[in-house]
């Protein structure tokens, strides 16, 4: 697969919540930084991130709004879309890759927290 292709094939298995089949995608030291909120190391980083954030969705998918590719750099402009019970909840995403022997290596998103944060249920 083309690092593209590899970043793709893992935001779909993130969205499907599928993290077993995803977390094959990346390598063993992967950094996971979404930067307004904080870094992550390794595949269960990344899983304990994501299983919480993602418990309350319905249904999650992204468009891609403009793509760049590098050698292993990959940069998506994305918009996230989360259903959740009462809607759907959207989020701009600029996400950067690294993609090393046909893992990631890093996964950057970069995105303004309060717009997911003052949509997003509180855990009781």
């Amino acid at each position: 697969m083309k690092p593209v292709e590899t970043v793709k094939a893992f935001l779909d298995t993130m969205m499907r919540k599928d993290y077993d089949e995803g977390l094959k995608l990346v390598t063993s030291d992967v950094e996971y930084d979404n930067v307004p909120i904080g870094k992550a190391e390794g595949p269960e980083g990344i899983r304990a991130v994501l299983e919480p954030f993602f418990g309350p969705t319905i249904t999650n998918e992204y468009k891609v709004l403009r793509e760049l590719a590098d050698g292993g750099t990959v940069i998506l402009e994305r918009l996230d879309r989360h259903l959740l019970e009462n809607g759907w909840v959207e989020l701009p995403v600029t996400g950067v890759f690294e993609v090393r022997d046909g893992k990631i290596a890093l996964w950057r998103d970069y995105f303004d927290a309060a717009t997911i944060m003052s949509k997003w249920p509180v855990a009781a």
